[in-house]
């Protein structure tokens, strides 16, 4: 071959780096011959899917022959009725990921400054790449957002702010006090993201509510999933909510089948199943209070989370440590693409899932 396709990418693209998702457990179980394997790498829910997700999909499976309502009307309609927002703030994408890039396709320019902070979502960075904008990564503050930086990182080409609430890989947070003070100083001009995908598991009195604030602070936009706590991370479902003009400028890059029929129908089902969801944030708390007891009990220290995963400092190089629990049949996440090396995060799973976690690493440990 003698054309360098790589050269003729955007300049942007060239240097990125595709996105690296936590290992399947059938990848591993075909590596190692394995048969039992457990994976708490991707913050899915372990609880499986809701029954009435599933009655749902079985309801649409004979029009799939057909395109999707590609406005997306029914879960439009459901999601305005469930968070008491209008209509027409709505963007639905493929997983919040994809409502992501369409803000940066939509508003970022070449050139144009974005800010976010140190250990945060890598999907900001590879969206502020793919369009060359240039990132603008300000210093974590005990692993979560400093908000003071990243306000003082404000210039004269700033376009977007990422926010993620609570954060990934970190599981920190900020209170709702601390992101009106910060919000009332960003320029109008300057759109602020706010990635609320965990939002569902968090039990703090202080913890905002993005959606609340639409109306108070026009340049907002919230992001939020249906991968996580409503257990859909296979279909891809997410949402946006923003001022009415900015879903207007969304809607004119979305692609309009970008949601599929099924997807469409198991985000609406899984809207009205609150007995799912709490079920679901009962099992992480009691998960996360186990890891917490036994990675202290260990003698490991872990960076407090808010989500439904939690991030082990190893102190030393956690390849290794991930390796070998990889060989027990355990997946967990490496972050060294967050420039955490010496961490690993674990997302909580069943309870009989997060004891033989938290058994093999304690033998990894102390072999």
């Amino acid at each position: 071959m003698s054309c360098d396709f790589i050269s003729l990418a955007c300049p942007g693209v060239q240097n990125l780096v595709p996105y690296q998702p936590g290992k399947p457990a059938e990848e591993l179980e075909r590596e190692l011959g394995l048969t039992d394997v457990i994976k708490l790498a991707s913050n899915e829910n372990p609880m499986g899917p809701s029954p009435r997700v599933l009655d749902a999909i079985k309801q649409r499976l004979s029009d799939i022959s057909l395109y999707p309502d590609g406005g997306g009307y029914r879960l439009k309609q459901a999601l305005s009725d469930k968070f008491s927002v209008p209509v027409e703030k709505l963007t639905l994408g493929n997983g919040s990921n994809d409502v992501i890039e369409l803000i940066g396709r939509a508003y970022l320019n070449v050139g144009d400054e974005v800010i976010y902070s140190e250990f945060s979502f890598v999907a900001y960075s590879i969206v502020a790449q793919a369009v060359g904008a240039t990132a603008v990564i300000t210093p974590a503050k005990d692993w979560g957002h400093d908000l003071d930086a990243m306000l003082a990182a404000i210039s004269d080409r700033t376009r977007m702010i990422f926010i993620a609430n609570p954060n990934n890989p970190t599981g920190t947070w900020v209170t709702r006090a601390q992101l009106s003070v910060f919000l009332d100083q960003v320029p109008e001009h300057v759109l602020v993201v706010l990635d609320e995908a965990y939002t569902e598991y968090v039990d703090q009195a202080e913890f905002p509510n993005g959606l609340l604030l639409i109306d108070t602070y026009p340049n907002l936009i919230v992001t939020r999933t249906f991968s996580k706590a409503y257990g859909l991370a296979g279909l891809r479902v997410g949402f946006a909510v923003s001022n009415g003009s900015v879903a207007n400028v969304l809607s004119r890059v979305r692609q309009p089948f970008n949601v599929n029929s099924l997807a469409l129908a198991a985000a609406e089902a899984a809207l009205m199943d609150d007995a799912y969801i709490e079920q679901g944030v009962a099992l992480n708390k009691q998960g996360m209070a186990l890891y917490e007891k036994e990675l202290t009990a260990m003698g490991l220290s872990y960076i407090p989370s808010v989500g439904n995963f939690i991030t082990v400092d190893f102190t030393v190089d956690a390849q290794p440590i991930y390796q070998a629990m990889l060989a027990e049949g355990v997946i967990v996440r490496p972050i060294a693409s967050y420039a955490m090396p010496q961490h690993l995060r674990i997302s909580i799973g069943l309870q009989e899932e997060n004891e033989r976690c938290l058994n093999v690493l304690n033998r990894v440990m102390n072999p």
